[in-house]
């Protein structure tokens, strides 16, 4: 048997904040609206998401990943390493160690709820997206 999901990242206090959804195919435009009505803890919205595929044998009891695809981000800015350094920013300090250090040649800063940045690797897309306007929000 096998199984399609759709796996939301959103910001979370320690670690991302995860909803895991099926869905019947790995439906780029689908799962983009349906990242829509994802919140979580403190009104956390996705700023990506990722398909996966389970697969389980008759003989077992649990599924298991099987397939695995890159980050389809929500919106978000692309920066370079040498474009994180030119902004001369003390507080990338960090970011440009961890960059240098684990060989991402880019980073992507979201802020569709809270501001998260993140590596940009190379199976990993970049959507246009327009977060949802919260209710409270003027248009």
């Amino acid at each position: 048997m096998k199984k399609d999901f759709v796996v939301f990242e959103s910001p979370g206090t320690f670690v991302h904040e995860t909803s895991e959804k099926a869905i019947d195919s790995w439906d780029v435009k689908k799962a983009t609206k349906m990242a829509s009505s994802i919140s979580e803890r403190y009104g956390a919205t996705p700023f990506a998401f990722y398909f996966i595929t389970r697969e389980r044998k008759d003989d077992e009891l649990d599924s298991k990943v099987v397939k695995t695809s890159g980050r389809y981000f929500l919106g978000g800015t692309v920066k370079t390493l040498a474009e994180v350094k030119a902004e001369n920013n003390p507080n990338n300090r960090i970011l440009i160690s961890n960059m240098e250090g684990n060989h991402w040649d880019k980073i992507i800063e979201n802020c569709n709820s809270w501001k998260v940045t993140q590596p940009l690797l190379k199976n990993d897309v970049v959507l246009k997206y327009t977060p949802p306007k919260k209710k409270n929000e003027k248009k």
